[in-house]
């Protein structure tokens, strides 16, 4: 009997390898179906589950990942590509036109004029220094104060802000106890519209404003030490303007005139720190007025819908499945994605931004910085997931990417909506589950 050749013997050698390599990529899909049949967490509401491999450009698990599902501010990250493919290095703060001795100036939506965190400032210093006299143009916006879908009841709560032209200061009001115990707010302009209430006897203290005024009300007595609260302001063009004379120490007059063609901007902060804070804390507010910005620049005007039709039909159109995409934030439950359109949806922003070190700081970072820091621990000491959480009443998600001890780099976007338990034993078992996938593969 004649012995194997050595080219047979190569032969025989690489279909072993590549025979392992199949079971071995088999296996892995069957861990993962398992690791999800077998928890009893996972199994008690509507799940879905996509995962992809970045470097093999292969879909390696899918769950449901062709159903719709409410993203609650997983809803960010299509602003966040949006804003890549609309938007420059920098924030535009205002348009502004010169008309003799009078500054005409415009809003763009900007909402890091003198931001809390990103104290967009150039837009304030451009008006402060002008010797003209100011004049204030709010016709060019077009929308409402709220998203659709967005719940009203929710209008004394931080995280709903009125949506306007020119927001000052985030658009809310910062109440605190000052260290002689007296409540006190900023902007302190807001000061004349706090009062005490002796008729007032919330079940633990708090400050309400009134649905459709600025009157802001609290119980009456000590107000315990350290408090504070944040709660959106009534928008209105009298309080833009009186805000803007209060801040700028000089006259601003409110002019209705069409903004013009050539007009001139000033642009204030750098694109990728409002991005961070859009992402880490998920900050609503940005948000939703980050569309505005990106409508100022396409379009000339404020509209937000425009924004997200020319998104879903230029920028999304290669999306699996067609999105359900209404406003900025991810606040309203008219929002349906799919998790194979958010994975997607993850590619082309990486492939967009192509500085990975760049993107994932700007992302949340497991155990590191923003809504995961503390769901998620490092392994020792680097983290291993960048991902966008998304959360409503009933509904959690976390859309991102991992990479494995073996460096696999993976996309994924996992889930969760209509359950009824407790919201930390849904993040805990996706954290749960997420980790194993970064240690296992």
């Amino acid at each position: 009997m004649r012995k194997p050749t050595i080219s047979i013997l190569i032969i025989i050698g690489v279909l072993s390898v590549f025979h392992h390599s199949i079971y071995a990529r088999s296996i892995k899909k069957r861990k993962l179906k398992k690791l999800f049949r077998h928890s009893q967490i996972m199994n008690d509401h509507f799940t879905g589950f996509a995962l992809y491999d970045m470097d093999e450009q292969k879909m390696i698990y899918e769950l449901n990942a062709d159903k719709y599902f409410t993203p609650a501010s997983n809803t960010k990250l299509f602003t966040f590509y949006t804003c890549l493919k609309m938007l420059g290095d920098s924030i535009p703060a205002l348009r502004y036109q010169i008309r003799g001795d009078s500054l005409v100036f415009w809003g763009t939506g900007d909402p890091t004029f003198l931001h809390s965190d990103l104290k967009g400032v150039n837009g304030l210093n451009f008006l402060r220094s002008s010797n003209r006299q100011l004049f204030y143009s709010p016709g060019n916006y077009s929308g409402e104060l709220f998203g659709p879908g967005w719940a009203w009841d929710d209008y004394n709560d931080y995280y709903q802000a009125e949506i306007t032209a020119l927001p000052i200061e985030d658009n809310v009001a910062r109440l605190y106890a000052d260290r002689d115990g007296n409540m006190q707010v900023a902007p302190r302009y807001l000061k004349r519209f706090l009062n005490a209430d002796v008729n007032y006897h919330p079940a633990r203290f708090n400050v309400k404003r009134d649905l459709l005024t600025n009157n802001f009300v609290y119980p009456a007595g000590e107000i315990p030490p350290g408090y504070k609260q944040e709660i959106p302001w009534k928008t209105s063009l009298q309080l833009t303007i009186a805000l803007l004379q209060d801040t700028l120490k000089k006259p601003v007059s409110l002019l209705q005139t069409p903004m013009p063609a050539d007009t001139k901007i000033i642009y204030n902060a750098n694109a990728d720190s409002v991005y961070r804070r859009m992402l880490q804390p998920s900050d609503n507010f940005i948000a939703e007025q980050l569309l505005l910005v990106c409508s100022s620049i396409k379009f000339n005007t404020l509209n937000a819908d425009s924004v997200i039709n020319y998104a879903k039909t230029n920028l999304l159109n290669d999306l699996p499945d067609v999105p359900q995409w209404v406003d900025g934030s991810g606040l309203s439950r008219y929002n349906l994605f799919t998790p194979r359109d958010m994975v997607t949806l993850l590619l082309k922003i990486h492939d967009e931004v192509k500085d990975e070190k760049l993107l994932y700081s700007m992302m949340p970072i497991g155990g590191v910085a923003g809504t995961i820091k503390s769901a998620y621990k490092t392994d020792n000491g680097q983290p291993f997931v960048w991902a966008k959480t998304g959360s409503l009443s009933n509904n959690h998600n976390q859309s991102g990417y991992l990479v494995t001890r073996k460096g696999k780099r993976l996309a994924f976007a996992f889930m969760n909506n209509n359950f009824v338990r407790p919201g930390r034993e849904i993040r805990d078992e996706m954290v749960r589950i997420m980790t194993y996938i970064h240690e296992e593969f």
